[in-house]
């Protein structure tokens, strides 16, 4: 029997690791040092706390198999401005794509940028990952770039959202969401 949850953890934390191992590894055999440098710079770009409470966030959604917890999917999002999140680390282990887990991580992620107040999302995406383009597109981002344009001569690929709906205040609950009804660890705990 297998049964999935989303844990909001620290970028640090030791479940994150495989997500952030494999998604270096994908990033590398599809962009080798395309943009000047390897994945593993741009992984490591921003510090770990801009990824933590209480102006970002960090989630692994997890399976459970026989009892032993795995992450399959996960993301994160920052501070880009006062008003907007920006989403980076969105990944789901290739065994298990196809089964709308990216969505399940977009959403929850969106619901917590939302309860901290955030109004928009901004994220990019690269030339070389058609199947995140999709995705976002299907999500409601409006691309910031011409669409009819080859992948490549786009390069990077900018999206933004408009957050529906009136934040709740950081802290507060209006209601079961994503967020609110995933498993939730302190900043910094092994979990």
């Amino acid at each position: 029997m297998s049964d999935t949850i989303v844990r909001f953890i620290a970028a640090d934390d030791p479940l994150a690791r495989p997500l952030l191992d494999d998604l270096e590894r994908e990033y590398d055999a599809r962009y080798g040092d395309h943009f000047g440098s390897r994945a593993s710079e741009e992984i490591n770009r921003y510090p770990v706390q801009e990824f933590a409470l209480p102006s970002g966030a960090f989630l692994v959604l997890v399976e459970f198999v026989d009892g032993v917890e795995t992450p399959i999917a996960g993301g994160a999002f920052r501070r880009y401005d006062d008003h907007t999140a920006e989403l980076k680390r969105i990944w789901t282990r290739a065994d298990r794509r196809g089964r709308g887990l990216a969505g399940e991580v977009v959403a929850a992620l969106e619901a917590e940028a939302r309860r901290l107040g955030y109004t928009d999302i901004f994220l990019t995406t690269g030339p070389r990952q058609p199947e995140a383009v999709s995705l976002y597109l299907r999500e409601g981002y409006e691309p910031q770039f011409d669409t009819t344009l080859p992948p490549a001569e786009v390069g990077i690929h900018a999206f933004r959202k408009r957050l529906v709906g009136v934040p709740a205040a950081a802290g507060t609950s209006t209601g079961t969401t994503a967020a609110a009804a995933s498993v939730r660890t302190p900043e910094g705990a092994n979990a």
